[in-house]
């Protein structure tokens, strides 16, 4: 028995992991927020977080836990439409927000119901308050329905925005916005924020997939057959795009995005026929659950910082639903799924700092951050665990085989 236990303990050892090695614990224990949707960096070196309050405020502080409170950096809760999925959703900073002082948000505005994209200035004189009045709009996209409205914005390693559209709402797309390339809903977008052309407030990147297409294809689309994308990030060591889209009744799913490709909704569902037969050309997600496990995938990123070792390489997510946070690695066909912690929070997105360090908001207004409590990862301690291995295997031995000795001839 006790030779079975320590087996069991050296492979997991092995793995990389131990159960609850990792926790969440509070980041900034004198922080709160008003239903946290986002958080992020801005790239300048000031060590600042800003966090995305849904009603329609982003909050910025410096990063220390000590730190006692925490500014207003912007507040469009008049122009904010705040309900359900509704909201303040998204934030990105120019990657040459040092020289230009310029910022992106995606927001729901009401009276027509609708997405906005639009650009915001840093206050001339204050660096922790953006001027409220330098709203410059990109695109506004209309919306059908009150649910799925995508949100996450981000600049890619290319430097084009890209914008997660969710398929507009309701249940199961009645719309056939998702499959459709005449609209914008159910995509992901890319567009060039620094070259407006054709009378827009923005330019079609030449290379998108759609660009000089002569059937009323949207040229700002870079992928589609999305649900609702909630959140999606750029790996910034590969490059890879990396989607979670929340599942309509049944799969959960995540999708290593490429150029042009359709990812299947409302065909499918995951790797589930949902909606008609299954057409060739359709993507499969890199892995998906089903609601056994969680009822709303929160995309996450792949960690690259310093604190926590083992994870490194390895893509972090969770779930609302069911507060589980996971770690996959993806080694060519190869998938690893590894449950990190069960915290049973109503996860809404993470966050980078700028670092690389990784952190976690829920809805009960906290910030979180990863921790590991106990034997993290395997090469450090690979020599300990094969002692207790070795004295666990000769004290059993002892026990049960005392007949059997160390010297030669007696047997």
């Amino acid at each position: 028995m006790l030779a079975m236990l320590s087996l069991a303990f050296f492979n997991s050892l092995a793995f990389g992991q131990v159960q609850d090695v990792f926790v969440l614990q509070v980041a900034f224990p004198q922080l709160t927020f008003s239903q946290p949707v986002g958080l992020c960096e801005a790239g300048d070196g000031s060590n600042r977080l800003f966090v995305v309050e849904q009603s329609g405020s982003i909050r910025v502080f410096q990063n220390s836990p000590a730190t006692a409170a925490s500014n207003v950096f912007l507040d469009i809760r008049d122009r904010v439409l705040f309900s359900g999925e509704q909201g303040l959703l998204g934030i990105a900073f120019h990657p040459n927000f040092m020289q230009n002082g310029y910022f992106y948000v995606d927001y729901v505005a009401a009276n027509p119901t609708r997405t906005v994209i639009a650009r915001y200035s840093i206050n001339l004189t204050n660096p922790n308050l953006a001027d409220k009045t330098s709203e410059f709009i990109i695109i506004e996209i209309d919306q059908p329905f009150s649910n799925h409205k995508g949100g996450q914005i981000a600049f890619g390693p290319d430097g084009y925005l890209y914008v997660g559209m969710g398929d507009g709402g309701s249940a199961g797309d009645p719309l056939g916005n998702a499959q459709s390339l005449s609209t914008l809903l159910g995509k992901i977008l890319r567009i060039d924020v620094n070259m407006p052309s054709s009378g827009l407030n923005y330019g079609i990147p030449p290379d998108n997939p759609f660009v000089g297409d002569s059937k009323g294809y949207r040229q700002e689309i870079f992928a589609y057959g999305f649900r609702n994308p909630w959140r999606f990030s750029f790996d910034y060591i590969s490059g890879m795009l990396w989607v979670g889209d929340v599942g309509q009744n049944r799969i959960e799913e995540i999708d290593m995005v490429q150029k042009g490709k359709n990812y299947g909704w409302n065909i499918m569902e995951g790797t589930l026929p949902y909606n008609g037969s299954t057409p060739g050309g359709l993507e499969s997600p890199i892995f998906e659950y089903e609601h056994s496990l969680g009822n709303a995938i929160i995309g996450g990123y792949v960690y690259h910082g310093s604190v926590l070792v083992a994870l490194r390489g390895a893509y972090i997510y969770g779930d609302y639903g069911s507060g589980k946070i996971w770690a996959l690695t993806a080694n060519g066909t190869s998938i690893t799924n590894m449950l990190l912690v069960s915290s049973n929070l109503p996860l809404s997105s993470f966050g980078l700092d700028q670092s690389g360090e990784l952190y976690v908001c829920a809805f009960d207004g906290r910030i979180y951050r990863l921790s590991a409590t106990a034997i993290p990862e395997f090469p450090l301690l690979m020599p300990f665990a094969v002692l207790i291995l070795l004295l666990l295997v000769v004290a059993v031995k002892k026990r049960f085989f005392p007949f059997c000795t160390a010297e030669p001839g007696n047997h």
